[in-house]
């Protein structure tokens, strides 16, 4: 086989970062996750290359249902309206995808939901009792983004339960100092629960070999992935409460 049929012959699979539906997109979202993407799509699509650009809405997670929270309305109402909003915009300015979609999709629970249990019956996961934070005013766990604190890094006092937005430090949020809940502010309690774990620290030598192999990326993309080993991977919650 000739090189150039070698080169047709490879498929290549495009995504980028699924925006939340939770709010517009603005020009910063669409410079630094879809034009340069779209840009790659294009210029693959010319070359004959057989070339897939997926992405859609995310329409689950702790962004949205804080939208909800500051409108007085439900989330199905913040995705709806947002993820039609986004993929207009989308639209308007000619990004193109072959395929655009949501999370709420029947397509979306099956395929994440066979990933999920292949990954069980193989035994990947790890089942570990921990304790996490509860607000016992509003009688329920807290999901990361619903805590916020000091930062223990550089000491921002507006830190959330998962990353200090000023210093970029990933964190959990039984790490934060003074603790409060987003919902009632009140002061979490500690309560233990159960949930599946992703053991990134037992898959960390096959990461740093595998990131060892990466050419031509960008200094800081590079610098943030190797800080992010340096500190230790740790497990990662598959399953919220």
């Amino acid at each position: 086989m000739s090189s150039s049929k070698k080169y047709m012959s490879k498929r290549i699979l495009v995504t980028s970062a699924l925006p939340y539906a939770n709010g517009p997109l603005h020009l910063g979202h669409l410079a630094g996750a879809y034009l340069p993407a779209d840009l790659y799509v294009r210029y693959k699509r010319l070359t004959g290359a057989d070339i897939l650009y997926i992405c859609g809405s995310d329409e689950h997670g702790v962004p949205i249902t804080i939208a909800a929270d500051k409108e007085g309305v439900s989330p199905q109402d913040i995705v709806d309206r947002y993820h039609t909003m986004i993929k207009d915009v989308f639209a308007e300015v000619g990004i193109s995808f072959d395929y655009y979609g949501r999370t709420s999709s029947p397509v979306h629970y099956e395929v994440s939901s066979e990933i999920f249990k292949n990954l069980h019956d193989k035994g990947v996961f790890k089942k570990k009792t921990e304790s996490q934070l509860f607000d016992p005013e509003a009688g329920k766990f807290l999901a990361d983004r619903y805590v916020k604190g000091t930062c223990p890094k550089c000491g921002n006092t507006e830190a959330y339960g998962d990353q200090c937005e000023k210093c970029g430090t990933s964190l959990s949020p039984a790490e934060l100092i003074d603790p409060r809940s987003m919902l009632t502010g009140a002061k979490p309690e500690h309560r233990e629960t159960e949930h599946w774990y992703l053991p990134l620290g037992d898959l960390q030598p096959e990461i740093e070999a595998w990131l060892n192999t990466r050419e031509n990326w960008k200094p800081n993309v590079m610098g943030q992935c190797k800080s992010w080993l340096s500190g230790g991977l740790n497990d990662r919650a598959v399953t919220r409460d």
